[in-house]
């Protein structure tokens, strides 16, 4: 076994690094490209008109920026979307240097930063409603002596300023501002202007004071309109469904698909009463029948999503359509996925597999009308959801059977590796190994419930970093398991185990190798508990405990009479039909959770996605898409060969003395 100890350990602090820090994969870098890319599109206008240089100073700032974020992004860590970016910034320095009409350039400049966000996982709104009078004494404390009481940029040491301060009543700037983009300015600060940083005020305050400043620009006569419009339902309205929204959008943006004068007056009013989002969010909720945390507001997010997608593909930006497609899913309907799994668990899978044909169809640069005719069959099974988590919302029994099949559909597979890694060793007359083992699934038990605590109340861990934490460790765990199970099937077709585990065992489970058990079974049930959490986080919510807690402990009981039949069984097989049998389960396992894990690289956007007509069976992990079926089929090959070549090779050669 010590051959894959490398693997193990590269791919151990991997994980690790996923599944804790995954959120701050790029760093302060990420979030300063993001900066960058702001300040290009917001101050772009005022460099070049008409396809002339007006300002020179500002110019050769442009194209400085505009190159530095090129040599940024190069930099970034492949991810989802990475050479989609690589292509932007070229197009946006080409863009600057042709001197491109300023709307031209800023497009391109928030698309990209629109992709960092998505791809890098960038936190982009308020954890909490902002408290706006917070801000306002904030500002005058920490703003006003340089920016003005209110915020034409007259403060007393304004004069002294070079470059001068911003007036942030100056409405033509205030388009094209984000209150995001002004909470990075408050936190990064300016290099080379008098603009520090306030990283040191906690970040409720830094949000306050985003939003009150991105309120200068606003008087109570277009606040009073906004709120009109706001009551009545106005069309950009659904543009905006959370906070995070309000915080990423700019003025220009909402108006792209609307009135001008709307959608100052919505933004007016919204940035002025960010609590209204919030209060929105929850009616939806109710209406949708999810009562947990973000259930309707995230179909609401998810179909706002899809439509901006469309719209994107529409105007010629294929790029922007599939980061807007994977937001559909990570940040909208992932966030009711539990909840709708434990209630239809066949709608569920077919808005997944929607969702999966409808970026395949980007992702080939199918023609609009196809598009536009899938996201109106995504449209449809959102409403189904929707409908469905209405109706079944107060029934005890579905939270008793929603917790019952969670818990042994994802402990399954974890139990089958550890029952069989518990049966060889016991066979091998090698109970001093199973501690590791034991260690190896406590541990996972342990961290998993940690992860959870850090996501909830420390850090978020993105919908793609879940999908990347499951999708790398399945790779992992199916490629040992593939090793495995072929050299277990080797020494049944040898014929002459006996002899090797009394010669060669104590030599192949000595310490290092040992480490490998703990760390197949830690991958094994790791992989499993962060997502159990998030699926029982959600039935909780919903209400109905005592059937959820009775669900629970059967599903608990379920599994220990598995592994207790297992055992017993296992004990009672020629070692010769044991190593047999053990290496058929470890090798379908193998090949379930190659299947799994190449889904959920999908899922987060890493591999593309090209469906096929054929089956979706989770439990086998059978999904229709050509890459998980290419990639099942290929652990496949492998293993049928690896077993001719131990058939061959046991009639023709001495039992081999080492393990895998």
């Amino acid at each position: 076994m010590s051959h894959l100890r490398l693997l193990l350990t590269t791919v151990l602090l991997a994980v690790a690094g996923l599944c804790v820090a995954a959120p701050n994969t790029t760093g302060a870098d990420a979030r300063q490209l993001w900066q960058l890319l702001d300040y290009v599109a917001v101050d772009y206008a005022g460099a070049v008109a008409d396809g002339k240089v007006v300002k020179a100073g500002e110019y050769a700032e442009m194209v400085e920026f505009a190159a530095t974020a090129q040599r940024s992004i190069a930099r970034l860590p492949a991810g989802p979307g990475h050479a989609q970016l690589v292509d932007g910034s070229a197009a946006l320095v080409q863009a600057v240097a042709r001197k491109a009409d300023p709307a031209e350039v800023a497009r391109l400049a928030r698309g990209l930063a629109d992709q960092v966000v998505v791809g890098y996982g960038i936190e982009t709104g308020p954890r909490q409603v902002p408290d706006l009078a917070r801000g306002a004494t904030l500002y005058q404390g920490q703003c006003a002596s340089c920016h003005g009481a209110q915020g034409n940029a007259d403060g007393p040491a304004a004069a002294r300023l070079d470059p001068p301060a911003i007036a942030f009543t100056d409405a033509a700037r205030a388009r094209e501002r984000s209150v995001f983009g002004l909470y990075q300015v408050i936190t990064q600060g300016v290099a080379g202007t008098s603009m520090a940083s306030f990283a040191g005020l906690p970040e409720a305050d830094r949000w306050a004071l985003a939003f009150h400043v991105a309120g200068l620009s606003y008087d109570d006569r277009v606040r009073a309109a906004g709120q009109a419009l706001w009551t009545t339902g106005a069309p950009p309205s659904a543009q905006v469904p959370d906070l995070d929204a309000l915080a990423r959008l700019t003025e220009a943006d909402l108006a792209a698909g609307s009135n001008a004068a709307v959608a100052r007056a919505l933004m007016a009013y919204l940035r002025s009463h960010p609590q209204q989002l919030v209060d929105s969010a929850n009616a939806v909720a109710a209406v949708a029948g999810a009562s947990g945390p973000g259930g309707g507001a995230g179909l609401a997010i998810a179909r706002e999503k899809l439509d901006q997608s469309v719209a994107a593909y529409g105007r010629g930006d294929a790029a922007g359509a599939r980061t807007l497609a994977l937001s559909a899913y990570l940040d909208g309907f992932e966030m009711v996925e539990p909840t709708l799994a434990a209630r239809d668990p066949k709608l569920m899978a077919q808005v997944e597999a929607a969702m999966g044909e409808y970026r395949s169809r980007l992702a080939a640069g199918a023609p609009q009308a196809e598009v536009a005719a899938q996201a109106q069959v995504l449209h449809g099974l959102l409403d189904s959801s929707a409908a469905t988590m209405e109706q079944t919302s107060g029934d005890a029994s579905v939270a008793f059977f929603g917790s019952y099949t969670i818990l042994v559909r994802e402990g399954l597979e974890a139990l089958l590796i550890l029952i069989a890694m518990i049966a060889f060793l016991r066979k091998a007359e090698r109970r001093d190994a199973l501690t590791y083992v034991h260690a190896g699934w406590i541990v996972a038990l342990v961290a998993g419930v940690g992860t959870w605590f850090a996501a909830t109340y420390f850090v978020e861990i993105s919908g793609a970093s879940r999908e990347l934490t499951e999708g790398l460790s399945a790779l992992f765990a199916a490629a040992v398991l593939l090793s495995v199970g072929i050299w277990m099937h080797q020494k049944s077709v040898a014929g002459h185990w006996q002899h090797y585990l009394q010669s060669q065992l104590s030599a192949a489970l000595t310490g290092r190798s040992a480490w490998l058990l703990f760390g197949l079974a830690f991958i094994a049930v790791y992989r499993e508990v962060f997502e159990t959490i998030l699926f029982y986080i959600a039935l909780w919510n919903q209400g109905h405990n005592g059937a959820l807690l009775l669900g629970l402990l059967a599903g608990a009981g379920t599994l220990a009479l598995i592994a207790v039949l297992m055992l017993r069984y296992s004990r009672r097989l020629p070692i010769g039909k044991f190593f047999t049998w053990s290496s058929v389960l470890i090798t379908v396992l193998a090949v379930v959770l190659a299947g799994k894990g190449v889904a959920a690289l999908q899922e987060a956007g890493w591999l593309s996605v090209h469906t096929l007509r054929a089956p979706r069976i989770p439990l086998l992990g059978m999904y229709p898409s050509m890459q998980s079926m290419l990639a099942q089929l290929g652990v496949l090959a492998v293993a049928v060969a690896g077993f001719v070549l131990n058939m061959r090779s046991g009639r023709n050669r001495p039992v081999a003395r080492t393990g895998p």
